[in-house]
């Protein structure tokens, strides 16, 4: 008999424990307090889920393509000072900027991109810095760069 008496003894005051809990609480208090916390992460879930959907649409906008061609164009001029420099975003969205290097000066030009094609027309060191641009992963670096001479 002793034996079940103190089976039952270790069995009430386990029981007690839980139903108790750690801070003298009842179970549906501290079940309470577990749903509360479920429902507040479920929350914030939704709206980090909400915030990370904007920022991948933004970030489709963002230049995430990048063409580099250095050219001497003129045979004056020493080094390879001139470029063509495209930049677009996912969608091949951007700009194409020139700077032409002499000895009297440097010129710049900028000409719109718009899916890819220019409504302008492009040089042929544009044209190679906009097709590197186009053929680099998005998101990654710069397409390697051309150098001319």
């Amino acid at each position: 008999m002793t034996v079940q008496v103190r089976r039952q003894s270790h069995l009430r005051r386990r029981l007690d424990g839980i139903t108790r809990g750690a801070e003298g609480r009842s179970l549906e208090a501290i079940l309470d307090a577990h749903l509360d916390k479920v429902l507040a992460v479920a929350r914030e879930l939704d709206e980090l889920s909400a915030r990370s959907a904007v920022l991948e649409a933004e970030a489709r906008r963002a230049i995430q393509r990048i063409g580099l061609v250095r050219f001497n164009p003129f045979e004056e001029t020493g080094g390879n000072q001139s470029f063509a420099l495209a930049l677009t975003d996912r969608y091949g969205d951007g700009f194409v900027v020139s700077s032409l290097h002499a000895r009297t000066g440097t010129r710049l030009y900028a000409k719109a991109i718009v899916a890819g094609r220019s409504d302008s027309a492009l040089s042929a060191e544009e044209a190679e810095a906009l097709r590197l641009a186009l053929a680099a992963p998005t998101g990654g670096g710069p397409a390697r760069a051309r150098v001319s001479v």
